[in-house]
């Protein structure tokens, strides 16, 4: 099976650790997320980014799960990881990756 990558490896955004544009607009939160990593297979937040805060989409700065998953449903991103786990058979559902990222974020 091909591996399965991350949002910003989709996205090109260049905000990932490294990348082109974390000088001009910082570091996403997604790929810093690391209580998330292999989450679906993925890096940190990288497969998961739907619930997680402050990401940027489509140019502007999202934020929490609630006022940005409609959006995220639209995602092609979204739309992939959700073919890739089974059609959303696998894909964890929002209550347990909201409870895996928030409880950890209490520390």
């Amino acid at each position: 099976m091909d591996k399965k990558l991350n949002c910003w490896e989709v996205m090109k955004c260049g905000r990932e650790p490294g990348g082109k544009n974390v000088g001009a607009e910082g570091e996403c939160p997604t790929a810093s997320t690391t209580q998330m990593d292999e989450v679906h297979e993925g890096v940190n937040g990288g497969r998961a980014c739907w619930v997680i805060a402050g990401t940027m989409c489509k140019g502007k700065g999202c934020g929490s799960y609630a006022s940005k998953i409609s959006d995220c449903k639209e995602c092609d991103f979204y739309k992939r990881v959700w073919d890739e786990e089974g059609n959303g058979k696998t894909l964890l559902h929002p209550i347990d990756l909201l409870k895996i990222y928030l409880m950890s974020n209490k520390k």
